[in-house]
C-alpha cells in the first residue's frame, strides 16, 4: 500500500503557459532528502502525458522523495500547443524546476526524462542551477528520431552533471552501439544500464516502473 500523498497544482511558465502538475509527497516524517525528482513524460504528439510517470513518481515518494509530474504544453489541462521538436517544451521543464525550487524547498533536483521527454529534459539540465543529476529512460538517439530531436543531443552530452542512461537492448529507436557511440565523448560522469531483451515501449510500461524506481534510487545515492 502506498504511503505517499498526491496533490494537484497549476504552474505558470515564463511564456504564460499554464501547466497541470501533480506533486507526490512522502508521508510526514518519511522524507529522506531535500532532493526533488521532476519527471518529464514521453512525446506529447504521440499521446505522452504525465499519467505515464505516475508509477515512478509514487514509487519515489514511497521511498521518501518528493516527485513532480506535469503535462507539457498542449497536453490535458495544460494550455499552449505541443511542438514537434520539443524545443518550446524545454521552457516547461525549466519553469517546473524553478517552481519546485521556490515552492518545495528543492535545493537539489533530479531530472528524469522518458522517451522524447529525455531529450527535452536534457536540454534543460544546465539551465537550472539546482539540477544535480539527470536520468534518461530510453533516450531516442537513433538516426530517424534524430530528425526531430537531434538538436537536443549537444545539451546533455556536453553537460558536466552526472547522468544515467537506461535503455532496453531491443529499444527500436536506438541501438546499443548508437548509445555507446554517443556517450563515448560525453562530458562528466555517465552511467548506463541496459535491460536485456526489452523494447522501447515495453520499458515505458507499468511492469517496469518498480525497476526504474530502483535504478533511480541507486543513482541518487551516488549524487
Amino acid at each position: 500500500m502506498s504511503s505517499s500523498s498526491r496533490e494537484t497544482c497549476q504552474i505558470e511558465t515564463n511564456g504564460g503557459v499554464t501547466l497541470d502538475a501533480r506533486i507526490y509527497r512522502p508521508d510526514a516524517g518519511d522524507s529522506n532528502d531535500k532532493l526533488v525528482a521532476v519527471l518529464v513524460h514521453p512525446y506529447s504528439v504521440l499521446g505522452g502525458f504525465q499519467g505515464l510517470m505516475k508509477g515512478i513518481a509514487m514509487g519515489l515518494a514511497d521511498k521518501g522523495f518528493t516527485a513532480v509530474t506535469f503535462n507539457m504544453r498542449g497536453v490535458g489541462k495544460s494550455t499552449g500547443r505541443a511542438s514537434l521538436t520539443g524545443f518550446t517544451e524545454v521552457d516547461d521543464v525549466v519553469s517546473v524546476c524553478n517552481w519546485a525550487s521556490h515552492n518545495l524547498s528543492a535545493h537539489r533536483i533530479l531530472l528524469v526524462g522518458s522517451s522524447a521527454g529525455a531529450p527535452i529534459a536534457g536540454s534543460a539540465v544546465d539551465k537550472i542551477e539546482e539540477v544535480v543529476g539527470y536520468v534518461s529512460l530510453g533516450y531516442p538517439f537513433g538516426l530517424t528520431a534524430s530528425i526531430l530531436f537531434g538538436r537536443h543531443h549537444k545539451g546533455i552530452l556536453q553537460s558536466p552533471k552526472p547522468k544515467l542512461f537506461v535503455m532496453g537492448t531491443r529499444d527500436g529507436f536506438t541501438s546499443v552501439k548508437q548509445l555507446e557511440n554517443k556517450l563515448k565523448n560525453a562530458s562528466g560522469q555517465n552511467q548506463t544500464h541496459l535491460i536485456e531483451g526489452v523494447s522501447h515501449f515495453q520499458m515505458e510500461g507499468q511492469a517496469f516502473d518498480g525497476q526504474m524506481v530502483n535504478l533511480i534510487l541507486e543513482f541518487i545515492s551516488t549524487l
